[in-house]
């Protein structure tokens, strides 16, 4: 009797968690079979949505099919936010579709933004995407630019587009940047999401480093030091300093190309070395900061190894520009550099693959 009662109260336990494991089970399948998702990445999605009925599902996928959405682009959706499969597919996500394409996005355009940011569909159609979108064609050029922003930046909400955008945008108007460049600014970057005080003080600094707002070099400046902390700006500055730059020449770095600043310190550091080591002023390096992108084993060292072979034996200038040949497309650089001076060093072919060094060649390695 006592086994009876304590097998009674048990039952229901054992039920949930054989509905519960049921359940799992199905979801892991589905998002396999019907979603195109791995194994590994069904078991962990299935961790936030669970369903053991396929027709909202099913209806939520056809949806998606019939405004333009590939198997990979529902794969990709479902990864990112499987709760969508739980949506009301003709009350909360078709009207959100119809206004997209209502805006200009084609079904192709639309799969695209789907897939990179399917939490756009969470947004309230009437107090989100609506409003936001009428907003922003109040600050960029364009009803496409608008849609650009609305897809691609999806922290701007109305609110931010009132308190924040508008103002900063504004501002900017008011300093004399171009609207082609503000609009470039919103569509792109979450740069003008910032609070008005403080955009205010990033603006100013800008503007005191000597950049001109007409043009788009004052926006990239703005842009970086945006996204950036005083702490971390900080530290660019001073891994410029270890590599014997003055605040100034730091400054003109800056003014010529300002996303050298959002190198790795790492990046900054080996490739500075490597440069001033081979014979490169780190104050002619400041003028040409875009040098610094460059992939230093596959570009950098290879043709700084053929200048240093061509400067050694007086076929090139000593004021050779560190841009000329670094900047040139490979084919260029051969041409210019090496078949143009191959009959007065054979090697040099061989020098820039790395299968010659300076010893062989009779030259001082540094």
């Amino acid at each position: 009797m006592t086994q009876l009662h304590f097998l009674g109260n048990i039952t229901p336990f054992v039920i949930r968690c054989f509905s519960s494991s049921k359940q799992h089970s199905f979801t892991v399948s589905y998002l396999m079979n019907s979603c195109g998702l791995s194994p590994e990445t069904a078991i962990s999605t299935s961790k936030k949505v669970q369903f053991e009925n396929p027709e909202n599902p099913d209806s939520v996928l056809a949806l998606l099919r019939n405004h333009g959405c590939t198997d990979t682009h529902i794969s990709k959706i479902v990864a990112k936010h499987p709760l969508l499969l739980l949506a009301n597919p003709e009350k909360t996500l078709l009207p959100k579709l119809q206004f997209l394409g209502s805006v200009g996005l084609s079904h192709v355009d639309l799969a695209k933004v789907l897939a990179s940011t399917p939490s756009i569909l969470r947004m309230s159609l009437e107090k989100t995407l609506i409003p936001t979108y009428n907003l922003l064609k109040g600050v960029v050029i364009g009803d496409e630019n608008a849609v650009k922003a609305l897809t691609k930046q999806c922290r701007i909400s109305c609110g931010n587009v009132e308190k924040t955008v508008a103002p900063n945008a504004t501002l900017l108007r008011e300093i004399g940047v171009p609207m082609a460049h503000i609009s470039f600014l919103v569509t792109n970057y979450p740069t003008l999401c910032q609070k008005r005080d403080k955009f205010s003080k990033t603006v100013k600094k800008v503007m005191e480093m000597g950049f001109n707002p007409q043009r788009l070099l004052f926006v990239n400046a703005l842009q970086v030091i945006c996204q950036m902390s005083e702490s971390t700006w900080e530290q660019k500055i001073n891994a410029y300093k270890r590599c014997g730059l003055s605040e100034d020449e730091i400054v003109l770095a800056f003014r010529n190309h300002p996303i050298c600043f959002q190198l790795s310190e790492k990046k900054i550091m080996s490739t500075m070395d490597y440069l001033v080591n081979m014979g490169w002023q780190p104050a002619t390096i400041a003028r040409v900061p875009a040098v610094l992108f460059f992939n230093l084993e596959r570009r950098i060292v290879p043709r700084c190894s053929v200048a240093k072979v061509l400067l050694s034996k007086g076929l090139v200038k000593k004021d050779l520009c560190l841009g000329t040949f670094l900047k040139l497309t490979e084919r260029a650089f051969i041409d210019r550099f090496i078949i143009k001076y191959q009959k007065y060093v054979p090697q040099l072919l061989d020098v820039y693959h790395g299968k010659v060094g300076f010893q062989e060649l009779g030259l001082v390695s540094q």
